[in-house]
């Protein structure tokens, strides 16, 4: 997570007039125990539900969902316009979100949105503009062959449970120790070393009051009363399913990391990884001395650490991930938590739901990632970079299937997390609204799963992955690379797959270097519809187009076919020939829009002498999708290469791929395609260079220029290429370059210059974000250089300007600054009785203003001072040193004597500074 302070000068307009427009107070209904927000006259401007605030007077942009909205995996983020404005904090209300203002990434609101891995949080706040009427329930998928194995029946094993406690560990960056427990499921009677399977949650409420629904949090540890939400014990049924099968199972807590994880950088990857580590040391030592290990474990056969499949659910799935590339690929050691030796070897990882903010999949260890069709909290299943993001980065022989699961919520993989079966409250992630049911995942439809089916499907699975990883099955890749097959143990669930890498060879990648005729070759992410793959017209998401943090991405492409008659050929033409000789089947990863069905290519290929042969006809059918689910996703089809062999195809020079539509009109998209071979070879690690973003920070200084460094740490072997994002610290865009890496080369030379004043202004962030292209690893993908203010912020005083005014002219007073700054700066004024006095009521003021500020005027007459948490709030823009705020009275008809308002001045913590002020109204002549 980059989280950007800067100087805040140029704000769109809504903003604009809350700057330098008058102030006025603002009466809202506020959580309990949350200091008074005084609001300003801006918020007309802004979208229902969003606000600007300032809160124990720091300056906030807020956002109140109109429901909970339950700690999850997936960030909370503002953006605006398509960008990225910052990653807000929740308040203990799990409604309210506020984002400092000195934190915004970018300057124009226009369009604000809140957005959890691409799923819109506020559209029920915009009332019903985007409500549409229902649709037509979805089908599922027709159902697949069965497959020769099926990896979801019980082993022949009975098993044992138990669990173990150890002191808790430091990780960096986390003030409190984060707990070492572990629950153990292991084979009774197995002989001989046996391999090993560790589960790690992802991030989830930790905290729980018994007996006391919704009573959760995420703090640690725990508060007195309160009892850790067991997360770890949610995977019981999966680990007895593989110990029966002869594996060691263990599940680890990692409460510890997600009571703490909120400011991470990197969402806490590097500290699960870490956490991992730990827990995998500890199992190494217990092989080595079985007398030293907990009864937990000396209950199972000893553990092979040689064969270890690491399976991590959400958040807990990147971590996994960042586990495998640790332990090739060490991390620097000031950021990591573990700092052994590497006593063991990852096969493979299982990753469910999971995240990957970073955008960094470990290329040369083979994955199985499980996409949730209907996934409530990381619902744009940007997990499918794990596989799409390995593409020509190293060797290509590690198989990473993607594994699409109908009607799979996030939730029910672990039974902690499920109602019914959790200790702690639990819910469905994916939310049902009655009004507007959701035809595909909406509980009751033909698509959605219960959670038993969910969670059995998800075990078989899990099962199919450390069969073929670990155990070297290869009957089982049929069931996970794209081939088409089923395991029944998985029924009724729907469950698709495609994959890349294992024996594909050559490849199609629109990510290269081609050239595309009679289609267009479009941008995975862009903000111009023009360029971008899929438009807001689409209906939906693409787990493809995942979002990551620029608002425009290079070098992540595919091909958009749009017919509306048959024969229109779509030609794609790399820089040089492929060579195709030896590959069985020509495999391509197809996806057409959701709900449609029976969209047909005919395929061919020119080889480069010209001649040209027809491989075979496709059809592609869309997922069952909602506006609310990410359905546009590849399904893998492939055609015999013998056509192209008996036409005489120079195979080792093939030049061009046609796609020929033959159905009558339509729409598709090409995401790549691959000389494809049967079998599963043997996976080698390559010696990659990793690289590794850090953080600078920097005083600003009284004077002169000074020029920095960003630190990047260049570590392993060999050479490769990244592609660099430098972020304008003032709009957020970015400016994008490759740079070819090798260790000792003294890192990538990314300078940012500073210029230091006597003015005081708020720290100023330069971000740079990095992704591996070729022969290269990322770690930490975001830092930069953090200028540090080291100017005192000026006095803040308040005077009156005209507080004696007949009815009809507006009350003034001017808040006015010592010296001027280089960011806004405000302060709050809170309405307060003058005693024994007449008071200035709502009556005495402008109902305009009122309706403004308060979307509707107080029923009777109430004083000023009895409006509820109602402040002014007045901003000296930058670069001045005063401001005013109004306060607009109206002339009525009534003889009456004068009447008082006081206005209290307070510090940034609410403190009463200096006298109450008081502004007189007195009747016109």
């Amino acid at each position: 997570m980059i989280r950007t302070r800067k100087t805040w000068v140029t704000a769109a307009a809504v903003l604009t007039m809350a700057m330098v427009s008058p102030a006025v107070a603002h009466a809202v209904p506020q959580p309990p125990g949350s200091p008074p927000a005084a609001v300003t006259d801006d918020n007309k401007g802004l979208p229902p539900g969003w606000r600007i605030t300032n809160t124990a007077g720091q300056n906030t942009l807020e956002w109140r969902s109109p429901r909970p909205v339950p700690a999850g995996d997936a960030r909370v983020e503002f953006h605006a316009d398509g960008k990225l404005v910052g990653v807000p904090e929740p308040e203990n209300d799990a409604r309210t979100f506020r984002l400092p203002l000195d934190e915004l990434r970018t300057a124009d609101l226009a369009d604000l949105q809140v957005l959890a891995a691409g799923r819109r949080l506020d559209q029920e706040a915009d009332g019903a503009r985007d409500r549409r009427s229902s649709p037509p329930a979805a089908n599922p998928p027709a159902q697949l062959p069965a497959g020769s194995v099926d990896p979801g029946k019980p082993g022949t094993y009975r098993t044992a449970t138990g669990e173990y406690t150890l002191d808790p560990v430091r990780l960096p960056g986390f003030p409190a120790p984060v707990e070492m427990r572990g629950v153990v499921v292991a084979p009774k009677g197995a002989t001989g070393k046996r391999p090993v399977a560790l589960f790690l949650h992802g991030r989830h409420a930790t905290c729980y009051v018994p007996d006391r629904d919704d009573d959760v949090t995420m703090d640690w540890p725990c508060a007195r009363g309160a009892k850790p939400i067991p997360s770890h014990r949610g995977y019981l049924r999966d680990q007895q399913l593989l110990a029966s099968q002869g594996y060691v199972t263990v599940s680890i807590s990692a409460n510890g990391i997600n009571g703490q994880d909120g400011d991470a950088d990197d969402g806490g990857a590097q500290a699960r990884s870490s956490l991992v580590r730990q827990h995998l040391a500890r199992w190494a030592d217990w092989a080595a001395n079985p007398a030293t290990a907990p009864q937990a474990v000396r209950k199972g056969p000893k553990a092979d650490l040689s064969r270890v499949l690491l399976v991590g659910h959400s958040r807990g799935g990147e971590g996994v991930n960042r586990a495998a590339m640790d332990s090739l690929y060490p991390a620097p050691s000031g950021q990591d938590g573990y700092r052994g030796t590497v006593r063991w070897h990852i096969r493979g990882t299982v990753l469910i739901g999971p995240t990957i903010f970073g955008h960094n999949p470990v290329p040369d260890v083979p994955s199985l990632t499980l996409l949730p069709g209907c996934d409530g909290d990381v619902s744009d299943l940007q997990g499918q970079v794990y596989a799409d993001g390995t593409r020509g980065v190293s060797r290509g022989k590690a198989l990473h299937s993607a594994v699409y699961m109908v009607g799979a919520n996030h939730n029910y993989f672990n039974s902690e997390w499920t109602p019914g079966q959790a200790q702690a409250p639990a819910d469905d992630d994916f939310w049902h609204d009655p009004e507007q049911p959701d035809p595909v995942c909406s509980p009751g439809t033909a698509t959605r799963l219960t959670a038993d089916q969910q969670h059995r499907a998800g075990a078989t699975y899990i099962a199919a992955a450390a069969r073929l990883f670990v155990a070297g099955d290869d009957r089982v890749r049929e069931l996970l690379d794209g081939t088409g097959r089923r395991a029944p143990s998985a029924d009724p669930a729907r469950v698709l797959t495609h994959a890349v890498g294992a024996n594909r060879g050559a490849g199609f990648l629109p990510d290269g270097s081609v050239k595309v005729t009679g289609g267009r070759l479009c941008s995975a992410i862009d903000p111009d519809p023009r360029t971008a793959c899929l438009g807001p017209e689409a209906g939906g998401v693409s787990p493809h187009f995942a979002h990551w943090q620029p608002e425009r991405e290079t070098g992540r492409r595919a091909v958009a076919l749009r017919w509306s008659s048959p024969g229109s050929a779509v030609q794609v033409r790399p820089q040089k020939p492929l060579s195709v000789r030896g590959a069985e089947d020509l495999a391509l990863r197809v996806f057409v829009p959701p709900n449609t069905t029976g969209a047909q290519l005919d395929v061919s290929l020119t080889d480069a002498s010209g001649k040209r042969a027809n491989l075979g006809r496709v059809r592609v059918d869309g997922l069952p999708g909602s506006d609310r689910a990410a359905s546009h996703w590849a399904r893998e089809v492939r055609v015999p290469l013998s056509a192209a062999a008996r036409a005489g195809l120079d195979l080792r020079r093939i030049s061009s791929l046609e796609l020929i539509p033959r159905s009558r009109s339509g729409q598709a998209w090409l995401m790549d395609a691959w000389a494809w071979s049967p079998g599963t070879p043997v996976v080698r690690e390559a010696p990659l260079a990793r690289v590794d973003i850090g953080r600078l920070k920097v005083k600003e200084g009284d004077s002169g220029v000074r020029t920095y460094q960003v630190p990047v740490r260049v570590s392993g072997k060999g050479s490769g290429t990244v592609r660099l994002y430098v972020l304008d610290p003032a709009t957020g865009r970015a400016k994008d370059r490759l740079v070819t890496v090798r260790p000792g080369s003294g890192g990538i030379d990314v300078p940012v210059k500073v210029a230091g004043n006597k003015r005081y202004a708020w720290d100023a962030t330069h971000d740079v974000l990095v992704k591996a292209v070729s022969g290269t690893v990322v770690g930490s993908h975001a830092g930069g250089v953090t200028v540090e203010n080291d100017d005192p912020m000026p006095k803040i005083g308040v005077k009156p300007v005209t507080d004696r005014v007949t009815e009809g002219k507006p009350l003034k007073w001017q808040v006015a600054l010592s010296a001027p700054a280089d960011v806004e700066l405000s302060r709050t004024l809170l309405f307060a009785a003058v005693p024994g006095r007449p008071e200035l009521s709502t009556k005495d003021v402008d109902r305009q203003w009122l309706e403004e500020l308060l979307g509707e005027v107080p029923a009777g007459e109430v004083p000023l001072s009895q409006l509820e948490h109602a402040s002014l709030w007045v901003s000296v823009p930058a670069g001045s040193t005063t401001a005013e705020v109004h306060v607009p009275t109206v002339r009525d008809q009534v003889t009456e004597p004068a009447e008082y308002v006081g206005l209290q001045p307070t510090d940034d913590e609410g403190e009463p500074q200096g006298p109450v002020l008081t502004g007189t109204v007195t009747d016109a002549p």
